[in-house]
């Protein structure tokens, strides 16, 4: 009987450890999305002045945004990434992708040029994936006019500010393999690697699959690497 009452309340203290251990990393997610711009501590990343660009770049949530912006928004990621998510499993499904890009939990950076046009953006996320928080990034587009001018990279750069201020732990995102510009991009350039939930690690489906996820662990997730607690998530492709 003793040993059976022991072994119940060890069970018991480990639950109420991983319960305390979520409302911890659900906490920080949702001071992230408390805050009023995640930029603002990071002045100097509000402009993008370099080979031959002149830009404002301003951080939102989508409710703060006029719709317009998100309209372009969604236009440039259909002109971008239709054909390729029709080479996908998934398909183009465009109700849901402009739902996706609405959602209230949606952020965007948004880069603008002199006339207040915009002509990059990057929506993102402060979400729970596999028990961990982290700083999900759906999309990176850019116009053709401002690519390969180190915009790209610059907008990673700023997400990666962003997720190590709020303590998230990891950067994530997800690309399809067929995207090769992309795939070398953030696993060459950038040095993300491919997280341990990606299909082709986690054997859920492997080669059958037509994209991977990526991650870029922050300061604060370094120490805790290995460490989750469940949970799951899985978001947009980036370009």
């Amino acid at each position: 009987m003793g040993r059976k009452s022991n072994r119940a309340k060890e069970k018991k203290a480990r639950r109420l450890e991983e319960r305390a251990a979520m409302d911890a990393v659900c906490a920080k997610v949702d001071a992230a999305n408390k805050l009023e711009d995640p930029l603002a501590a990071f002045p100097a990343f509000k402009k993008y002045d370099r080979n031959g660009l002149n830009l404002q770049i301003e951080c939102k949530r989508v409710t703060s945004l006029n719709p317009l912006a998100v309209e372009w928004a969604f236009e440039l990621t259909r002109a971008n990434m239709q054909p390729l998510y029709e080479q996908s499993e998934w398909g183009w499904k465009e109700r849901e992708k402009r739902e996706e890009m609405n959602d209230e939990r949606a952020w965007y950076l948004l880069a603008r040029d002199a006339d207040s046009t915009p002509v990059a953006f990057s929506h993102f996320r402060f979400d729970v994936e596999c028990g961990e928080e982290v700083l999900y990034c759906y999309e990176v587009q850019l116009e053709s006019k401002v690519r390969r001018k180190g915009l790209g990279k610059f907008l990673i750069q700023i997400l990666q500010l962003i997720a190590n201020s709020t303590q998230m732990k990891k950067v994530m995102l997800t690309v399809f393999k067929h995207n090769h510009g992309a795939y070398q991009f953030f696993r060459e350039a950038l040095q993300f690697e491919i997280d341990e939930t990606s299909p082709s690690m986690s054997g859920c489906c492997g080669d059958d699959c037509s994209y991977e996820i990526l991650s870029r662990r922050t300061k604060h997730g370094e120490a805790s690497a290995g460490h989750t607690h469940g949970g799951s998530h899985c978001g947009g492709c980036c370009h």
